[in-house]
């Protein structure tokens, strides 16, 4: 895992200071063929630091194909065909869950809301370290996840912090199958 920036003493008033809630119930997540659906990872995505494992989930399958597709399409001009992505259902149980509810509670905690989701993978550098900083405080005050606005879609983000959540937490309810993404793009047009 990676070294960890120094720590932002506001930051981590302000966290500490975020509505508290539990979670129980569904969250989705799309995985590459042949991974484990509960295997955590510390990518240095939008909320970790790869400084601590967590899970990205959505709480509704659509947020979790929007987030998906994001990724897969972005920067690319053709979706990969060979790769194949698979949908899983999760049952989740977290004790306390910091929530982050709107945009605007985003930008109390120094978030650029101007470029949040907007910018390519490539220009994270650019969008991530404050939502990473946010992550790691969150995780600091040893929350088991955070709700956040997803910066795909209308449904919220569950990301699980896999050291607080506990290894019961998160359980597979069903495999959804295989994705058709090209079925999935049309439904929109």
């Amino acid at each position: 895992m990676a070294a960890r920036r120094a720590r932002d003493s506001r930051l981590l008033d302000a966290v500490e200071a975020l509505p508290v809630t539990r979670f129980d119930g569904s969250a989705w997540r799309i995985v590459r063929d042949g991974r484990d659906p509960l295997q955590a990872s510390a990518v240095g995505g939008r909320w970790d630091d790869r400084t601590f494992e967590v899970l990205y989930t959505s709480t509704t399958a659509e947020g979790a194909m929007a987030e998906m597709y994001f990724h897969l399409s972005r920067g690319q001009p053709v979706m990969p065909s060979r790769v194949q992505y698979r949908m899983f259902e999760l049952a989740v149980t977290l004790s306390d869950c910091v929530k982050i509810a709107t945009l605007g509670d985003l930008a109390a905690l120094g978030v650029s809301i101007d470029v949040f989701g907007r910018l390519s993978y490539s220009d994270r550098e650019r969008e991530y370290p404050r939502t990473q900083d946010v992550g790691e405080a969150a995780h600091f005050h040893e929350r088991a996840g955070m709700l956040v606005p997803s910066a795909r879609s209308d449904s919220a983000n569950l990301v699980i912090i896999s050291e607080w959540a506990g290894p019961t937490s998160v359980s597979v309810v069903q495999d959804h199958g295989l994705i058709d993404w090209g079925a999935w793009r049309r439904r929109g047009e």
